[in-house]
């Protein structure tokens, strides 16, 4: 899409895309079998939940997790559980957003969505189990052995996902043609809607591993900085690329009046914003060396993105 500018940081990008392959694998290994198999006369759900959650997603958040966990040598199985759960409540709000109430969308990752693919009724439900699963993934004792660690990965994903998160920037989201907004509004938008389930993402790894406050609020700030970059990148491609490339439809803000950072900057400007702030979520984690590299690498790597 864009090459990164003069003020941006090249890292060394080499295992980085094979990284993001190993790290879906697992994830596909661990949602295989952690979801319910479809079967009794309650299987449509779950054969539409499984059909939600294996389209072929790039497993970015889990890889997020992964990643933060690795920091501090948490037990892999432990971080693939709370990735797991992570990804459950993610395809949940895509199922839900692509309902003709909400987003009203025909394709999601290059086949039809989930209540194309079934029925409305059949997909609210798939959402609605995909969500419940998720925390009764994190609330059971493989996941950690400290039902204190379990009660705050609980909470932290029940408030990243509600209506001061992830729900509330969807409410924002279907408010917004009818309102003007400006650059605050749109980055508040933006961090409840898609940022703050990168926040969880990167706080659960020190949760899981009990590495204190310090820990958390330095990688919760390089998840607001990811956020927005992948936004912002996101935002370019609805309006420079096509449905092929992306597998969902583009041009959907621009019809529906939406302001975004690239309406707003300009292609760019929001380019330039962009690469700022994959510079400054490089940099928040350069006291974790050679650990920390590929979280580094990912938000410039995201620059570049093609979908």
């Amino acid at each position: 899409m864009n090459r990164p500018g003069k003020g941006t940081l090249v890292p060394d990008f080499a295992g980085l895309s094979a990284a993001l392959q190993e790290s879906a694998d697992q994830m596909d290994a661990a949602l295989e079998r952690l979801l319910p198999v479809a079967a009794g006369l309650q299987g449509r759900v779950q054969e539409a939940m499984r059909y939600a959650v294996f389209a072929g997603g790039k497993r970015l958040r889990p890889f997020l997790m992964i990643q933060s966990a690795g920091l501090f040598g948490v037990p892999a199985e432990r971080a693939l559980r709370a990735a797991a759960a992570i990804e459950c409540v993610h395809t949940y709000s895509l199922v839900h957003d692509d309902l003709p109430c909400m987003d009203d969308d025909d394709l999601r990752r290059g086949r039809p969505t989930t209540h194309k693919a079934f029925d409305e009724a059949t997909a609210v439900l798939a959402g609605d189990a995909l969500l419940t699963l998720a925390f009764e993934i994190l609330a059971e004792v493989e996941t950690h052995p400290s039902g204190e660690v379990r009660a705050r990965l609980v909470s932290e994903l029940a408030r990243a996902s509600g209506s001061n998160g992830m729900i509330g920037g969807q409410m924002i989201d279907i408010e917004a043609p009818n309102h003007a907004f400006g650059e605050d509004e749109v980055i508040l938008l933006q961090r409840l809607k898609t940022g703050a389930l990168f926040e969880f993402c990167c706080v659960a790894g020190p949760i899981l591993a009990e590495a204190g406050a310090e820990h958390e609020t330095r990688l919760r700030a390089y998840a607001r900085d990811f956020g927005l970059v992948f936004q912002i990148t996101d935002d370019l491609l609805d309006v420079l690329s096509t449905a092929e490339k992306t597998g969902k439809a583009v041009g959907k803000d621009a019809d529906q009046g939406k302001a975004t950072l690239v309406s707003l900057l300009g292609i760019e400007r929001a380019r330039e914003r962009a690469e700022a702030l994959a510079n400054s979520a490089s940099q928040l984690l350069t006291s974790y060396g050679e650990p920390a590299a590929l979280l580094q690498a990912l938000p410039v790597y995201l620059l570049n993105r093609e979908r």
